[in-house]
């Protein structure tokens, strides 16, 4: 699913308005139907509904909203902010339209002494800005939001909660929205965490806007789902042997962390790799043939971290490097030797990642195309420190094209960031996945997809979904609460299937 940016949004509506042919205000009238739809197949309608307008198409929405919920014979009453203008074309003839409605309650709000108490059983309706705002609210305007937020009501917001922009952080009073009720793709905005307090559940309602201006519209941001999942997964040939899946080599592990070194080649067997092999320290050989036989280990000659690596690198498909490793002195060497002997893209995770913090020069030697997995706190120690999720996005999007590489910044909707400007975001995945030994399966996952040549970019976003599908499989058996990282491994197949009915 594409996302578009606040221009963007406005251009659609303006190319169906113009090209469907409809009436703006026909097209809004669609929009508050799809709404008032959605809040009756939820069993909000039987309560006392306040809705609260700006007076721009965004107020317009409210107003068509509650007409159309009045005539569900349902109680609602409507608070209009009023500052002097007009209000926008459509707004003015959904509100001549709704005083046909006698039943319905127009008030207007001018000052703080008029805003109206609000019962908690009540549900509020937000429809005092959508989507075109790009500033922090007013003075009276950011004091009725936070009067709203301190209802203790469910609260519905029409397309974005009111003063959180599409594109930017918000600053500022901004809606606690427990439902977002937006139109027909996702914001930018809602894939934030820092904003996650704000668009509470985002329900998207598709209103019928042209296709062909979708179809045609370039971005740089995208939602992954179904369309692009199956445009690259490569269902196996009944003829093939393992040879043609690569060889993939897992250096990971160390005294007292070999779980890490266990978990990511588990996942790497589980994802399809033709032969996996590991290198771990002497001290996690009788572990790693039990805990996964179907894996060829060779032990470093350190008992208690991995130092060097005597085969010849180049045999294997790729590389996957990092889980639990550790950063002594003789380990950042070993990643050295890496970058110098292998030039193939390979996937950098955990400690890998932390020793490249600390040995900045490291950065440039990273094999072109290879796949970093960070979390936010090893992306800051990388890169540096951003004030925002969205300054964060930008230097990945900057590092990214730098340094030739796919950046997989995890999180609850994970983005991958591509060499040429892309950003996917996952939409798979839950809370249960924070625990440890998460990330350790994913880079198992990644590193068996590229070893079966998937390229670097699809390997991260099939990773990733995959490693996100297998979580919500795994926390719909044992709960988010008590699954594991095992759990993942032991869904992907199940995952797998998934994916491939889908076809």
């Amino acid at each position: 699913m594409k996302i578009l940016n606040a221009s963007q949004i406005r251009e659609w509506d303006a190319f169906t308005i113009q090209n469907e042919p409809v009436l703006s205000v026909e097209l809004m009238e669609r929009a508050a139907s799809k709404c008032v739809d959605w809040i009756d197949e939820n069993d909000l309608l039987g309560k006392k509904i306040s809705i609260f307008c700006g007076k721009g198409n965004n107020g317009g929405d409210g107003l068509a909203l509650a007409r159309l919920i009045s005539q569900r014979e349902s109680t609602v009453s409507v608070f209009i902010l009023e500052f002097g203008h007009l209000g926008t074309e459509d707004f003015q003839i959904n509100l001549e339209r709704l005083h046909q409605y006698p039943d319905v309650g127009i008030k207007f709000i001018q000052s703080e002494e008029q805003f109206p108490a609000i019962d908690r059983n009540e549900v509020i309706i937000d429809a005092l800005f959508g989507s075109g705002l790009n500033r922090p609210l007013g003075e009276v305007t950011a004091k009725l939001v936070d009067h709203i937020n301190c209802s203790g009501c469910t609260i519905v917001s029409i397309d974005m909660p009111s003063g959180l922009p599409v594109d930017q952080s918000g600053k500022g009073s901004i809606v606690r929205a427990t439902y977002t009720l937006c139109f027909q793709i996702y914001k930018l905005a809602f894939l934030m965490q820092e904003n996650a307090p704000f668009v509470g559940d985002v329900r998207v309602l598709d209103i019928g806007l042209s296709p062909d201006y979708y179809d045609s519209v370039e971005t740089n941001y995208e939602l992954i789902d179904k369309e692009i999942i199956s445009a690259i997964y490569k269902p196996r040939n009944l003829f093939a042997h393992k040879g043609n899946f690569g060889h993939a080599l897992i250096v990971a592990g160390s005294y007292g962390k070999m779980g890490a070194a266990v978990l990511c080649n588990r996942a790497c067997l589980r994802s399809g790799a033709g032969l996996t092999s590991c290198h771990i320290p002497k001290c996690g050989y009788d572990i790693m043939q039990i805990s996964a036989p179907e894996t060829m280990v060779t032990a470093d000659f350190n008992s208690s971290f991995v130092t060097n690596i005597e085969e010849d690198l180049t045999k294997f498909t790729t590389i996957g490097i990092g889980p639990g490793i550790g950063t002594a002195s003789e380990t950042i060497k070993l990643l050295g030797q890496v970058f110098n002997n292998y030039s193939k893209p390979i996937v950098l995770d955990a400690d890998a990642l932390n020793i490249i913090s600390q040995n900045k020069e490291l950065l440039r030697k990273i094999p072109e195309n290879s796949v970093l997995t960070p979390h936010p706190k090893e992306f800051e120690r990388l890169f540096g420190r951003t004030e925002s999720d969205f300054e964060r996005l930008n230097l990945a999007r900057q590092k990214a094209k730098e340094l030739n590489v796919v950046i997989a910044l995890k999180g609850h909707n994970t983005s991958i960031i591509t060499p040429g400007g892309k950003h996917y975001f996952n939409n798979t995945g839950n809370a249960g996945m924070a625990k440890g030994g998460s990330g350790d399966v994913l880079t198992g996952i990644i590193t068996a997809l590229l070893s079966q040549k998937y390229d670097p970019i699809e390997a991260a976003i099939f990773g990733v979904y995959l490693h996100g599908l297998a979580g919500d499989i795994a926390a719909e058996k044992y709960s988010k609460e008590a699954m594991i990282a095992t759990d993942i491994i032991e869904n992907l197949g199940e995952a797998f299937l998934t994916v491939d009915s889908r076809q």
